[in-house]
C-alpha cells in the first residue's frame, strides 16, 4: 500500500485527486496540505511513501519545498502548467501530471511510484501516448515518443536521435530502454539498434552499400545487418521483398 500526501492549494483539485487515487486502487492519503509550510510538518510526522505535488501555491511554490527537503520521497509533480516539466525532472520527478489528470496518466503515475518505492522490482512501462525525459550534463530534453526516432548503443551509453534535436548521449544503457519503451513502435533490430517504425519512410537494399534505413525527418541513414532486416521485415510485412 502506497502512503502519500496530496499537496495543492486548491481543495476541489485535491478532492479529485483523491478520488482518483482510490479508483486507482493500493493507494492511501494519508495527509492533505494547502502550503508548502503546512505540508513540511505534515511529511516530517507521517513519513508518506510518496508526494502529489503541485507546482504553483501562494507563498513558497512547490520546487521551494523539495529545495528545502534534506530528503524526499518519491514525487508526482501535478500542474495545469506543462512549461515546467524540464525544471521538475530535474528534482528526479517520477511523473508530472498535467491538470486536468486523466485516469490513465494518474494509473501509470502510480506504477511508476510503486517501482521507485520498491514495492516492484520491474521498471514501470511507459504508454505509446507518453513523453521521455532525456537527460546529458548539459541538457534535459522532456520527448514525446513520436518524435524519437532512433536509439543507438554506444557501450553503457546511448546516442537518442530526437526530432529537430541534435542527437542526445544518455548515460543509460540500450537494455533499459528496451523494457519500458512502448513496443510497438518501438523494435529493437540487433544488440546496438531500437528504431521507431512509425518514422521509418524508407528502405534501401544495395549490393554495394549493404542495407540502409531513412527515417522521417532525419538526416542520417541507419546502417543495418542482414539479421536486422529479418527483424524489421518481420515487425513490418508491408515492406515486403523491395530492395
Amino acid at each position: 500500500m502506497l502512503r502519500v500526501i496530496l499537496i495543492d492549494d486548491e481543495a476541489l483539485a485535491r478532492q479529485g485527486l483523491r478520488e482518483l487515487l482510490a479508483d486507482a486502487g493500493g493507494v492511501e492519503v494519508v495527509g492533505e496540505a494547502a502550503s508548502v509550510k503546512s505540508a513540511s510538518a505534515l511529511i516530517a510526522s507521517l513519513n508518506p511513501n510518496a508526494l502529489f505535488l503541485d507546482i504553483m501555491m501562494p507563498g513558497k511554490d512547490g520546487f521551494s519545498l523539495l529545495e528545502d527537503m534534506e530528503k524526499c520521497p518519491p514525487v508526482v509533480f501535478v500542474t495545469a502548467h506543462a512549461e515546467h516539466a524540464v525544471k521538475a525532472f530535474e528534482f528526479e520527478a517520477v511523473d508530472y501530471l498535467l491538470k486536468p489528470v486523466r485516469p490513465e496518466r494518474l494509473a501509470e503515475a502510480v506504477r511508476r511510484l510503486r517501482a521507485a518505492s520498491g514495492e516492484t522490482e520491474e521498471e514501470p512501462a511507459y504508454t505509446q501516448g507518453d513523453r521521455i525525459c532525456l537527460r546529458t550534463p548539459e541538457r534535459t530534453i522532456i520527448a514525446s515518443f513520436s518524435d524519437v526516432l532512433s536509439l543507438e548503443a554506444e557501450g553503457d551509453f546511448t546516442r537518442v536521435s530526437v526530432t529537430g534535436q541534435a542527437p542526445l548521449l544518455i548515460c543509460r544503457a540500450l537494455g533499459q530502454f528496451e523494457e519500458t519503451l512502448p513496443a510497438p513502435p518501438f523494435q529493437r533490430l540487433d544488440r546496438s539498434l531500437i528504431v521507431n517504425l512509425d518514422r521509418i519512410h524508407a528502405l534501401e537494399i544495395s549490393p554495394t552499400r549493404g542495407t540502409r534505413v531513412f527515417l522521417h525527418e532525419s538526416k542520417t541513414a541507419l546502417q543495418i545487418g542482414r539479421a536486422a532486416l529479418r527483424r524489421l521485415r518481420e515487425a513490418m510485412p508491408s515492406l515486403g521483398d523491395h530492395t
